[in-house]
């Protein structure tokens, strides 16, 4: 069956070129004009992935990615014309999976939208050897997607808990920028900016420290990230 997507944009011939490469590589799209009709076609069915403009009449890309994301944690891109690091920053805490920067060739969003969806399918399709990891003061649960951290609901988007998982089956290992791209978005980083992996890690980073976890998640200069349970990122 074909992967169900929603996207939302006030201009029309974007909106139209969007709906036409995506519908070329066999997706089904909708396309909507502003973000109260998506938030209302998402109440009947949610989609498979969402594409989300920041300016739009009424309610705006960002608040239509937390409105979504109070109940359901299907992938969302972000798309602007801003790129300065505060929208970026912005745009994945509030829990987009990516942010694309108008403008943008519409090649490269097709390659990001099969990126999400191969890392999906590949995570929820695998068996899981684990019946959970556990790491300083967080507890992940891989067969239900449950994460906890101090005993209560820790919530995390479906690439936060990838990452987190990646990250604690190997917990004496760094993980480089490479290998997560290969790992997580299923693609080579000629494929995609390693900058999307470092977005990730920054919104997943003032999550944790917003809730006091002991765990941090440090830099490995020149080569990825491991994580710690202490100290300084």
């Amino acid at each position: 069956m074909a992967k169900r997507i929603y996207v939302a944009d006030d201009e029309k011939n974007i909106c139209f070129l969007i709906q036409n490469f995506l519908e070329k590589e066999g997706f089904e799209v909708q396309c909507f004009g502003d973000g109260e009709s998506l938030l209302a076609a998402c109440a009947k069915r949610m989609p498979d992935l969402c594409i989300l403009d920041i300016m739009m009449p009424g309610l705006d890309g960002l608040t239509v990615c937390t409105q979504i994301r109070k109940s359901s944690h299907v992938p969302i891109i972000i798309v602007s014309a801003k790129d300065s690091p505060l929208d970026r920053i912005t745009g994945i805490t509030l829990g987009s999976d990516d942010y694309m920067v108008k403008p943008f060739l519409p090649l490269e969003l097709v390659t990001r939208v099969k990126a999400l969806f191969r890392r999906v399918d590949a995570f929820s399709g695998q068996e899981e050897s684990h019946e959970s990891y556990e790491f300083g003061d967080i507890l992940l649960y891989p067969k239900r997607r449950q994460a906890r951290l101090k005993d209560k609901e820790l919530s995390l988007t479906p690439l936060e808990f990838d990452f987190l998982c990646h990250m604690m089956e190997y917990p004496e290992h760094a993980a480089s920028r490479d290998d997560l791209l290969k790992s997580l978005w299923k693609v080579d980083s000629n494929e995609v900016d390693t900058r999307a992996v470092d977005d990730m890690v920054k919104r997943l980073r003032k999550k944790l420290k917003d809730l006091s976890s002991a765990v941090r998640i440090e830099t490995v200069w020149g080569y990825g990230f491991r994580l710690t349970a202490g100290g300084e990122a």
